[in-house]
């Protein structure tokens, strides 16, 4: 791998600090070398929206592999002043880039563009209305081409564009400030990470692996949680986190997470009472928590618990999880696991037969009615974390005729509905792990998906598989990892009845 600081690397930097290093100095042996599936499926829709969006354009499109070549010739074109070029490689000493588009504008210098399929916003989605933050990574991409079109003395503003998925232009001006609480502008952030990236990528700085559930797409997930595992690394800590693990380091001196269970919380805070500039953004309540569940992974090893509410007493009990395609906004299955006095089962029939929008809703609908149709009052859908309430109230806003937002708003509220992560795990429950998701805490009570490799991640990869040939074992593949995910959430409950 060459250490050209490109706009891939900023993007890895933002999502992994440490990833940029490891790719170059860390123990290739370990790095997995298969291709991830969801992944490429990410880069294929990419791909197809970025090739749909330029079908309409006059362009001169550079596209290439011989990247001296293609330089050579995006300088000739821009000197030319091409009013827009395609894939045009900017390349100035140790930097390099590749734009979607380049543009001349009026006063003869280019502006970068670049093509996403999702909203050119921070917090909000490609049906809304809204807009959020400039998002970090494409502040960053957008920073570095602008600074190489003015080292080729192309241009000289800090300013971009976003062409978003409704193929609306979002203008990137990055000598704003990045919030009203944060004035740092955006060109100030760029400046301040590729300093920081410049040297991880020349190993002139080094830094540390962190453990993350939301690692699991990078090659290096196992490798990286090897080490943490091995180094005993406070990221092993449920919801500690890189940034906690940092600061923790930094005032404590930490060796490794063993440490914090001899902390003594009272005089760390004494001393930060002294020192503002001791444990920033870490309070009492947190430092706590932490130093607990240090003492439970390393010295107790068992979950704990504090009194909890009982469960409702009915005669279904519905565990339940959804399936949904984010790249699509598409939800595709809803999944149930019922259990009554009389029976247990899963029920399969709430799946779309195909990506159209009157699939969704014929799904939907199904589901909705199954759940009007039980005794009222005498059920409770049980399921984990917020996601299933937070796509069920954008569904009702698509599909009003289909449930009363009223009725529907009942359903994720106890007793009728119980968010087993937050209203149970979260707020009642100490683990010996490193996190308190699904997967894990049901692993943990010795349950098993039927499928080697269960993640979200490839089930949409399966689903969009499956739209292509109907094929009827990739079918049986989703429900039966649904239908494990739905079993998961009912031997969770099931445990935490026990400890009454």
């Amino acid at each position: 791998m060459n250490n050209y600081l490109t706009a891939s690397t900023l993007y890895d930097y933002t999502q992994c600090p440490h990833k940029v290093w490891r790719d170059r100095f860390g123990p290739q042996a370990e790095k997995s070398q298969e291709s991830n599936p969801f992944v490429e499926l990410l880069w294929e829709k990419g791909v197809s929206h970025e090739k749909a969006v330029v079908s309409n354009l006059q362009l001169l499109d550079l596209s290439s592999t011989d990247k001296a070549d293609q330089f050579h010739k995006t300088l000739e074109a821009m000197r030319n002043k091409v009013p827009l070029i395609y894939h045009g490689y900017l390349q100035y000493e140790t930097y390099s880039g590749e734009p979607d588009l380049l543009r001349l504008e009026s006063d003869g210098t280019y502006i970068p563009i670049d093509i996403k399929s999702g909203s050119g916003f921070e917090g909000t989605t490609e049906d809304s209305d809204e807009n959020g933050k400039l998002k970090r990574h494409y502040a960053l991409q957008i920073a570095h081409y602008c600074e190489l079109i003015a080292k080729l003395g192309f241009g000289s503003k800090h300013r971009g564009i976003i062409l978003d998925s409704k193929n609306e232009e979002v203008v990137y001006d990055l000598d704003l400030p990045q919030g009203v609480k944060n004035q740092m502008t955006w060109w100030r952030l760029y400046e301040q990470t590729r300093y920081e990236v410049s040297r991880l990528i020349t190993n002139q700085i080094q830094n540390k692996p962190a453990y993350s559930s939301l690692c699991k797409l990078c090659p290096w997930y196992q490798s990286c949680k090897k080490w943490c595992v091995e180094s005993k690394d406070p990221t092993m800590i449920a919801y500690l986190g890189r940034s906690g693990r940092d600061t923790l380091v930094e005032s404590l001196d930490l060796k490794d997470a063993k440490d914090l269970c001899s902390i003594d919380v009272q005089e760390l805070m004494y001393m930060k009472q002294k020192d503002k500039s001791f444990l920033p953004r870490i309070g009492e309540k947190q430092l706590t928590k932490f130093k607990f569940r240090a003492q439970i992974n390393y010295e107790l090893k068992t979950p704990q618990f504090k009194p909890f509410p009982p469960f409702p007493k009915v005669s279904h009990e519905l565990f339940f999880d959804i399936e949904d395609d984010p790249t699509q906004e598409f939800v595709y299955l809803h999944g149930v696991y019922e259990r009554t006095p009389e029976r247990e089962r899963f029920l399969d029939d709430f799946v779309a037969a195909d990506n159209t929008r009157e699939a969704e809703k014929e799904a939907w609908t199904k589901f909705i009615r199954y759940v009007q149709s039980l005794p009222k009052g005498d059920f409770c859908l049980y399921y984990y974390s917020k996601h299933e309430r937070t796509t069920y109230r954008k569904m009702q806003e698509m599909y009003p005729d289909v449930i009363d937002i009223n009725e529907l708003e009942t359903w994720f509220v106890p007793p009728i509905g119980i968010d087993l992560y937050f209203d149970y795990i979260f707020k009642y429950t100490e683990w010996p792990l490193p996190s308190y998701s699904l997967k894990e805490i049901a692993h943990y009570l010795n349950f098993n998906w039927r499928d080697k490799t269960p993640s979200g991640a490839l089930s949409i990869q399966w689903f969009n598989e499956y739209l292509e040939d109907k094929d009827p074992v990739k079918l049986k593949r989703i429900l039966e990892y649904n239908e494990d995910d739905c079993k998961a959430t009912m031997v969770i409950k099931d445990y935490l009845d026990s400890k009454k």
